[in-house]
């Protein structure tokens, strides 16, 4: 039976087990929209509405899933608009396959309409960058994109799409099945020299990260640590996937690092690193640990040998997936080395960092947040995009074992509206709470609209304080009584959201928001909550006055 390349590809993403794909269609990839017309319930095609947010969707999506995000975009603008979803996956390690449309294989050199050479353009941000230009190898080059996706460091792979390709006919057979792939494991003699290891601790400390967590495999890390009394520490925006209710639980490593924690990895002398790639937030900014040579000894376990020793040289390297290494630890003895006391001093830091004053502002968001941590539910999913509002979610949320944030490590604006509605698409019955400023809201605001099409509309809480909050921060610090550039004028979103079909609502006071909260959970079409938040409050425990107040008595100081 001969096919052609757009139906060639779109049967073996079938066979892989794709379910869903996002994109922008492009006259580039027609074969394809042409071949998705009759996978409707098996392969869905999300429409949105520009490139950047449905590759954030794809991202968000392998996130969660721990299969590949699926985007197809067009080519030249398409694919540079799509860039964004593909930095924020390599930088979450996230699997994403993105799909490019590309200029026909005659017109290859000539900077023709549109042209990109994808290989040049993606290829120090993604895993892989590769051009089909035979249709033969169609089932060849998706199982091993696929399989590169998934494997090692999970990440984004990029494949451009001649035209000339997608319609050309072939005989060849599509792929038979999905990838399977067992994650290195660690050897016996492996697990017990890492054992002897922490015997010999006398501060020892557990740090995790990475999204391709097995259901129930991180229950294992966390026995483990309960039995010997380690403290645990996330990497930045990964504090979900262990119980923050465990004793051992001490916070999470990323911007804004409170000092408990900051103490606890600076102070520790054996460190078990699980699946985390040593960013710079992870990292206080690469001081927390001398590089290459860190004093505390380092036992690195990661998926990718490319991980081990990149940064630091660890005292110990172990090559195994975080599910395969989970399992061995769940199987290895407790250690007993009566650090109860070191563990405490931990968690006593993290209950400790919840300790809020009211906050100068008409909406107090640490009253709110307080509150969602009580009323969502156990299996919530939260997102987020970047900027100072992002400590809420990040920082005053206490993640259960069933609760999920999706937040880039990338630092990218607009990733959480994007992220909210791939979260509605893969679980339409759980509750998605996307927490957004108003400059990052504004970044994706038009998916909304993919939202109302699709059925996949969350509760979105705008905190709206009319600044560019993370950018003026940095001024009143560092350029005090001199803001450029920093202040917005708004929309009125309560009319914006409504327009796309949302339960919209405008919040002035804090005594306010719980009511209006459950009108929002009530709601069949999504809601939108524009919160009232003063400038003043861009910090948790820091005004803007204050900030302002400090620099410039720094400055006369100097």
């Amino acid at each position: 039976m001969e096919r052609n390349g757009g139906q060639l590809l779109v049967e073996c993403l079938l066979a892989l087990g794709a379910t869903k794909s996002f994109g922008v269609p492009g006259e580039s990839y027609l074969a394809v929209l042409d071949a998705l017309h009759d996978t409707g319930g098996r392969l869905d095609y999300v429409l949105c509405r520009n490139e950047g947010g449905a590759a954030f969707m794809a991202a968000a999506y392998g996130k969660l899933t721990r299969q590949p995000g699926i985007c197809f975009v067009t080519r030249g603008p398409g694919a540079a608009n799509a860039s964004i979803g593909v930095h924020t996956a390599m930088q979450d390690s996230a699997p994403m396959i993105l799909f490019v449309g590309q200029v026909g294989t005659e017109m290859k050199g000539r900077e023709a309409f549109q042209e990109v050479d994808y290989k040049a353009v993606f290829g120090t941000m993604a895993k892989w960058a590769v051009e089909i230009d035979q249709v033969e190898r169609v089932p060849e080059i998706l199982s091993r994109a696929w399989t590169l996706a998934i494997s090692g460091r999970p990440g984004p792979v990029v494949i451009a799409l001649p035209e000339d390709m997608l319609t050309s006919l072939t005989g060849a057979a599509p792929l038979s099945g999905p990838v399977e792939i067992a994650e290195p494991a660690p050897s016996a003699p492996a697990m017990q020299r890492l054992r002897r290891m922490l015997e010999g601790a006398e501060r020892p400390v557990i740090l995790y990260g990475g999204c391709n967590w097995a259901d129930g495999a991180m229950d294992a890390v966390r026995h483990f640590a309960e039995a010997s009394d380690i403290p645990v520490v996330s990497v930045f925006r990964y504090q979900d996937q262990y119980d923050n209710a465990s004793p051992t639980f001490c916070g999470e490593a990323g911007v804004g690092m409170v000092a408990s924690v900051k103490e606890l990895l600076r102070e520790a002398d054996v460190i078990l690193a699980v699946n985390n790639r040593f960013g710079e937030n992870s990292t206080d900014g690469y001081t927390l640990f001398d590089v290459p040579q860190p004093r505390q000894q380092i036992i690195h376990v990661h998926g990718s040998d490319l991980e081990i020793g990149k940064v630091y040289r660890p005292a110990f390297g172990i090559h195994a997936g975080p599910n395969a290494f989970a399992e061995a630890l769940g199987a290895l003895e407790p250690v007993k080395g009566g650090w109860a006391q070191w563990r405490a001093k931990g968690r006593a830091g993290y209950e400790k960092s919840f300790d809020l004053p009211d906050l100068p502002s008409p909406v107090d968001m640490g009253k709110v947040t307080a509150l969602l941590n009580e009323i969502l539910p156990d299996d919530v999913i939260l997102t987020n995009g970047a900027g100072n509002f992002t400590v809420w979610p990040n920082k005053f949320f206490r993640f259960g074992p069933k609760a999920r944030l999706l937040a880039p490590q990338s630092g990218a604006m607009g990733y959480g509206v994007p992220a909210a509605i791939a979260a509605k698409v893969a679980h339409p019955d759980r509750t998605v709470v996307c927490f957004a400023g108003d400059g990052d809201f504004q970044m994706n605001c038009q998916e909304l609209a993919t939202a109302l099409q699709h059925g996949a509309q969350p509760i979105i809480l705008l905190l709206n304080n009319g600044i560019y909050g993370t950018i003026r921060a940095h001024q009143e610090r560092h350029y005090p009584e001199r803001v450029s550039g920093t202040t917005m004028v708004n929309p009125d979103f309560v009319a914006l959201a409504k327009s796309y079909g949302f339960h919209a609502e405008r919040i002035g006071a804090t005594s306010d928001f719980a009511a209006a909260f459950e009108r929002a959970q009530a709601s069949k079409t999504g809601a939108l909550l524009d919160l009232d938040i003063s400038p003043e409050a861009l910090t948790p425990r820091q005004t803007l006055s204050q900030m302002r107040k400090a620099a410039l008595s720094a400055k006369e100081t100097a």
